[in-house]
């Protein structure tokens, strides 16, 4: 697709500079995406699920009340996704201030809303159905089990910056 880019911008070609930015998007926006989600994800032997710690500890109860506020919002604004997409925690570099996003198909969060992502929680049934089958809410709720704070924390420290 970028090669695809490349050439439909040397040969000034409008349409194909747009059917190529969708394609680039998709794609890009899914490698994004799933590169940090399986960071984001930990077996509870290497602390997944252990809640975050630190500032960012301190920045969730400051932003949303407590960890289980934070599980409760992103959860259900992650199961409302139509279709498939994602859940996200992202940090507002405008603000400073964590906030909570959908975006559908495998668009990324920064490109689509300026927010740095820090925890994804991916909605595409592939994630999901041979586990869960189509009870999308019984897996939101689990994942939080192995969410891997300590990754976040540091995503969250990275942002800051």
């Amino acid at each position: 697709a970028t090669e695809k880019l490349a050439e439909a911008t040397a040969a000034g070609d409008v349409t194909g500079i747009v059917a190529a930015q969708g394609a680039i998007k998709f794609n890009g926006g899914g490698h994004l995406n799933h590169s940090i989600f399986w960071q984001n994800l930990a077996p509870q032997a290497d602390g997944g699920g252990a809640p975050p710690t630190g500032a960012l500890g301190a920045a969730i109860d400051a932003e949303f009340g407590s960890l289980d506020a934070l599980k409760t919002k992103l959860s259900a604004l992650t199961v409302a996704v139509q279709g498939s997409g994602w859940g996200w925690l992202g940090y507002n570099p405008g603000t400073g201030a964590l906030q909570l996003a959908t975006c559908p198909n495998q668009d990324p969060l920064e490109a689509m809303t300026g927010l740095v992502p820090l925890f994804g929680i991916d909605v595409w049934e592939h994630a999901y159905y041979l586990d869960y089958k189509n009870v999308r809410p019984d897996y939101v709720s689990a994942i939080w089990d192995i969410a891997n704070w300590a990754d976040v924390g540091a995503r969250y420290e990275a942002a800051k910056k």
